[in-house]
């Protein structure tokens, strides 16, 4: 192995370190020494004790559409906490319904990340994940009537197809009917942060 090629894999293995140090610090809500520190002792030992499995595929990076993806959770995130706070103060009394949604990619690291995303947006959360038929169960927190509910579903699946163009492998992007665009900057890691 190579010097270059040695100090690459590090410089990789380093990034899931980073992220476990910087969520310690955000949990603390503070930036000092002490935390900076023992946040590097919680992140060696949890990245060496427990340590993810290599998931068939990984994640790819495409920096604009990742951008989309952001930029349009932010936005979703805005406009249904408005409509949740709405919906707290009004007289009307909101109607719930648990709603079935088939998504299409069966990538476990798309697939969590899809199931956060809905979940952390206000007004509905993800009630089961069946792995084996790709059917997303969720709680929806105002449901008038069919039109809502395929509304729902298209914006669970408009939210799968950001994610799969922004992080998908060209196997994800064509089980959804999906190609990357030609010349597109795309970066490949596995689930413990090697470049693949």
């Amino acid at each position: 192995m190579s010097a270059s090629s040695a100090l690459s894999r590090w410089g990789h293995r380093m990034q899931p370190l980073l992220w476990l140090v910087l969520v310690w610090n955000l949990l603390w809500g503070t930036w000092s020494w002490a935390n900076l520190l023992s946040g590097v002792v919680v992140a060696v030992l949890v990245t060496v004790l427990l340590p993810l499995p290599s998931e068939a595929g990984g994640l790819r990076l495409r920096p604009w559409p990742a951008l989309v993806y952001v930029v349009r959770f932010l936005l979703d995130l805005v406009v249904s906490s408005v409509e949740v706070v709405v919906l707290a103060f009004g007289r009307a009394r909101p109607r719930g319904a648990i709603i079935a949604v088939q998504v299409r990619t069966d990538n476990d690291l798309l697939l969590t990340i899809l199931a956060e995303t809905v979940s952390l947006i206000p007004g509905s959360i993800v009630v089961e994940l069946d792995r084996d038929r790709r059917m997303l169960g969720l709680h929806v927190l105002d449901v008038r009537d069919q039109a809502d509910v395929a509304a729902q579903k298209q914006r669970v699946l408009g939210e799968e197809e950001r994610i799969v163009r922004a992080f998908g492998g060209p196997e994800d992007l064509a089980r959804l009917g999906l190609s990357a665009s030609p010349g597109e900057a795309v970066a490949g890691f596995d689930a413990r942060g090697g470049r693949r």
